[in-house]
């Protein structure tokens, strides 16, 4: 027996060609080869390409048996926190990796929970301003700092009042030439102004400051250098030299400078912390919705125990009351209940389930009360797409790397510019003051702030508008990598298909007994083929043993009579007897498009059983508007390949793989990549490898558990129609991120040389500054994507339930 070149599988009739080098199990990995083989020495096999796919990855492994925590980490105001945080977690014995997200704001941890657990992480990063904490904490924090930064939003501004008044009333008519220098230097009006000045200065400095200079001190503790070590230089700059001016009795001190500069950051960080988490979108309904205790039933009496969450065992039965959420996935094992799973889903009417029914973590009890079985892994679906909410807002793209790595060189770049203007100045005979302040104002007009955000907002944003879109992102970069690809690999069987296979005909000399044969055979296969032959036959009392799978056949005894079922071509051997009416049949079903499957015992072929599954109307529009925008198109099928006309005939189709093995698909995927970036759409559920070995899987489905799981988005509601709109988000995000970035460089280009001659004053500097980070922040609100009106929940106020049963007084 030999094995697959392809995908190693091991097949005794192997497939070969003139053509390509090797022996393929089935036709798609013979077509895959030789599409892939240009003439160069490339190794075609699944292990070789894994080998190169893994030698991209180089993330490190994670050991066996370590958990992953994820803390929101107040007090984060930069991207540089990321890595101060990263620090300090991984300082602490047991820790193994730490990434740290500003975009989201919460840190992941991977700990090996025999010698720290997540309380201790929590504290370790609870330093220098930082306070860590549990995402189910999220809200209440969340609402806390918001009212802070409001606050020292506003007190920002009263501070910096008195300062400003000062300035006004007695310095600045000096300057102007309003006032002669009599009536404020060398008389008590002086030291009534400068005193209070100096004092007051020192105070808004250290109460406003202290965000700004721990920023900077995170910052070049990383080696990592921010926007707050401009502004910290900038101001201590201003504030020192004001500060000697004053104590050795000279004139002209730059206060005014160092508090308004502190006064608009401040001001301008609380406006854009305020928009950046209203384009951060779900992250708060998320951790809201976590449950952390249970309600679990004693096996021997109705009593009930409230349990941690992390207590959950499979097996066990947990209590669920009307108006709660379900604490973790499981099974309906008593009760009926109208269950809204919106959050989870994104399906925004309630769905009625009863006993035998899955239902998801986090999904909410709308009526009766239930009892759920726990699931085998005794975990939330909530609680994953917490953490899957993580992965694609904590994305760091290639993009996003680029701009950090150029923001980490700017910083030197300007400090080394700044002391050049300064020095420039006072060469040319100018003084020390005016030298000074040309310094400063290239300080604080270079910050490179709306170039940090610029990318990691924009993709905030995308994420809101996918979810509003009942699109779900589950993976890092997804918005970045999917726009790259140039192959697109659609699964037919329900994903251009509806996947609802029903019986079209039955040929035989009995077709009533050709059918119940084919579906006491059939009963036991989870294929869709044989599900849609056991649904149209009617109930039986047959006999059925020894069920038997060989290759494209099942057989089990009926009535004590082997029963053989499969694909007409398995027939065709001289141990078979066939009728040419038979053949006829079989030849017609391939015509027509329908799966013609045959039905054999006792040596005879005796009838063969169609079924049709009916293409999506819109498939042709989908695959039409991807082609269009030059990626090349390529569906796989298991089907026979006289059965796929309809979509080979199709132009903008460029490749059909048919008879393709099941176990065939992840390998050819992986083939395709050789290609090109390539992009799976499927099901979501035996596509599921499939999926996971593309560059990039969709899966169009209602958002089951392992769509979620394997998939790196999901279209819910089997919308394919939904997959040209995530291409089409990803085209938009990109060029919002074009667009942020060419404002934050070109605002740079323009405000640096500006700065350096003099135009601009250290206050012009902090105010355009400011306004820089804030048109990056109002363009990555805007929305990407227009939103699908969603239809409000409507329940009926006299369809409820307290309880299980009959209500009692104890309840």
């Amino acid at each position: 027996m030999s094995s697959c070149t392809l995908c190693e599988l091991s097949v005794e009739d192997p497939i070969t060609s003139t053509e390509v080098d090797g022996e393929f199990c089935c036709r798609g990995c013979l077509e895959v080869a030789r599409l892939v083989d240009d003439g160069e020495d490339v190794d075609l096999s699944i292990a070789a390409v894994r080998d190169r796919v893994a030698a991209e990855d180089s993330r490190p492994e994670v050991p066996d048996g370590a958990e992953t925590a994820y803390l929101s980490i107040d007090g984060m105001h930069c991207q540089t926190c990321e890595g101060f945080i990263e620090l300090l977690a991984e300082e602490e014995a047991g820790v193994h990796e730490a990434r740290a997200s500003y975009a989201t704001e919460m840190v992941q941890v991977v700990y090996d929970p025999d010698r720290i657990d997540r309380d201790a992480i929590a504290t370790a990063l609870s330093r220098l301003g930082y306070q860590a904490h549990g995402p189910d904490e999220e809200n209440d924090s969340l609402r806390s700092r918001v009212e802070f930064g409001k606050y020292r939003a506003v007190l920002a501004a009263i501070l910096m009042m008195p300062v400003l008044v000062l300035y006004v009333l007695f310095i600045y008519p000096v300057y102007l030439g309003i006032y002669p220098e009599s009536f404020l230097y060398g008389t008590t009006v002086e030291a009534m102004v400068f005193g209070p000045l100096a004092v007051w200065s020192t105070l808004i400095l250290v109460g406003l400051g202290y965000p700004i200079f721990r920023g900077a001190y995170v910052s070049l503790r990383v080696g990592r250098p921010n926007m707050d070590v401009l502004i910290a230089i900038a101001v201590l700059a201003a504030y020192g030299y004001s500060m000697v001016t004053y104590l050795t009795g000279g004139r002209d001190p730059y206060f005014d400078v160092a508090v308004m500069v502190l006064a608009i950051v401040t001001i301008g960080n609380h406006l854009e912390s305020r928009v950046k988490r209203a384009a951060l979108g779900n992250r708060a309904d998320l951790t809201d919705s976590r449950v952390d205790e249970a309600r679990r039933l004693d096996d021997d009496s109705d009593a009930t125990k409230t349990i941690e969450i992390a207590d959950c065992e499979p097996g066990d039965r947990l209590l669920v009351k009307p108006g709660e959420r379900i604490p973790v996935d499981g099974t309906i094992v008593d009760g009926t209940a109208a269950i809204d799973e919106a959050l989870v889903t994104g399906e925004s009417v309630p769905q009625r389930k009863s006993v035998g029914d899955e239902v998801l973590g986090g999904s909410i009890l709308t009526d009766s009360a239930i009892v759920v079985e726990v699931g085998p892994d005794a975990t939330s679906t909530m609680d994953r797409l917490v953490e899957l909410l993580w992965n694609v807002k904590s994305s760091s793209t290639g993009v996003q790397r680029l701009v950090n790595r150029f923001a980490v060189l700017f910083v030197p770049f300007v400090l080394v510019l700044a002391g050049l203007t300064a020095a420039g100045w006072f060469v040319l005979g100018n003084d020390p003051n005016t030298a000074v302040m040309a310094g400063v104002s290239v300080l604080v007009v270079s910050c490179p702030c709306s170039l940090g955000i610029a990318t990691p907002l924009a993709l905030a944003a995308a994420t809101r508008d996918a979810t509003d879109n009942r699109m779900l992102v589950l993976n890092e970069t997804v918005l970045e990598r999917v726009d790259d690809s140039s192959v697109v690999v659609f699964d037919k069987t329900g994903t251009l298909t509806t996947g609802k296979m029903e019986l079209a005909d039955v040929v035989g000399d009995d077709p009533d007994e050709v059918l119940a044969m084919a579906a006491a055979v059939e009963r036991r296969s989870s294929h869709p083929i044989a599900a849609a032959i056991d649904d149209a036959a009617p109930p039986t009392t047959r006999s059925v043993s020894s069920f038997e799978r060989a290759d494209r056949t099942v057989s089990a005894l009926v009535d004590g009579t082997r029963v053989v079922v499969g694909h007409p071509d398995v027939f065709d051997t001289d141990e078979w007897t066939n009728s040419t009416t038979i053949e006829a049949a079989v030849t017609d079903a391939y015509e027509s498009g329908t799966h013609p499957t045959a039905v054999a015992w006792g040596g005879v072929v005796r009838g063969v059983v169609t079924v049709q599954d009916t293409p999506r109307e819109n498939w042709e529009t989908v695959v039409s508007e991807l082609a269009d925008a030059g990626r090349e198109i390529v569906v796989l099928t298991g089907d026979d390949e006289r059965m796929t006309g309809t979509f080979a005939n199709h132009p903008a189709v460029d490749h059909v793989f048919a008879g393709v093995r099941p176990e065939s698909k992840e390998a050819i995927v992986q083939g395709l990549r050789e290609r090109g970036t390539t992009t799976m759409i499927g099901d979501g559920t035996n596509d599921a490898p499939a999926l996971a070995s593309a560059d990039l899987g969709i899966a169009v489905s209602s958002g089951t558990e392992l769509a979620i799981e394997a998939a790196d988005a999901v279209v819910l509601d089997d919308r394919l129609d939904a997959v040209p709109e995530l291409f089409e988000l990803a085209s938009n995000t990109r060029g919002r991120i074009k667009q942020n970035l060419v404002w934050a460089a070109g605002y740079n280009a323009i405000a640096l040389p500006l700065a350096m001659a003099g135009i601009i004053t250290p206050l012009i500097a902090a105010v355009m500054m400011a306004i820089s980070s804030l048109i990056v922040v109002f363009n990555s609100k805007r929305r990407l994507l227009p939103t699908n009106e969603r239809q409000p929940v409507e329940t009926d106020p006299d369809d409820r339930d307290d309880r299980i049963g009959t209500p009692t007084h104890s309840d």
